[in-house]
């Protein structure tokens, strides 16, 4: 009888462990590097400009297939890529043939949204603003929810186009496509 009430007690604290433990998270912060510049994903707009050439000067938008249309040139891939090597990948389909010296500037007009989810009042998708932190999108979302935990937030980054997800302080950094899920306390 002992054996059996041993046994159902290791069973049911390997049940609670399991449901205590929840979902596993790679442990320490994102690697914030200042001096890395902006790589370009799907949903920035960008204003481009081609000095001289008014009727090629325009807003485009990076498609879902990570790429900008552009008259003359057609596709451009811009995924992944900082606004200088875009500006020198147009100024190089350019220069094949429809302008000899073309001068060319990128700057990113809106950057993709983020998104908040969980306990918030507002849960949903966000224009970015540059130097926002977990806490400054919680505020833009309304705030915290009445049952929200309100110590650690849950962020999701793609790194080198895999999702990772790090449980992180309210003072983490958020870039661009995140997303921010606020859990709920237990008490």
């Amino acid at each position: 009888m002992r054996r059996l009430i041993r046994t159902f007690c290791i069973l049911a604290l390997a049940a609670l462990s399991a449901c205590a433990a929840g979902p596993r998270y790679q442990s320490g912060y994102f690697a914030e590097d200042p001096t890395q510049p902006y790589t370009l994903a799907s949903g920035d707009r960008l204003r481009v400009i081609v000095f001289g050439q008014d009727t090629l000067s325009n807003s485009y938008s990076v498609d879902g297939s990570g790429h900008i249309s552009m008259p003359l040139i057609g596709l451009v891939p811009a995924q992944g890529r900082s606004t200088h090597d875009l500006e020198r990948d147009i100024e190089a389909k350019l220069r094949g043939g429809f302008l000899r010296e073309p001068k060319v500037s990128v700057e990113v007009e809106a950057f993709r949204p983020f998104f908040v989810l969980g306990e918030v009042t507002t849960a949903g998708q966000y224009p970015y603003v540059s130097g926002m932190t977990a806490q400054t999108a919680i505020a833009i979302a309304g705030g915290f929810g009445p049952r929200a935990a309100r110590d650690r937030v849950d962020l999701t980054r793609l790194i080198d186009g895999v999702p990772a997800t790090y449980s992180v302080p309210l003072q983490q950094p958020v870039r661009p496509g995140d997303t921010i899920m606020v859990r709920e306390r237990f008490f």
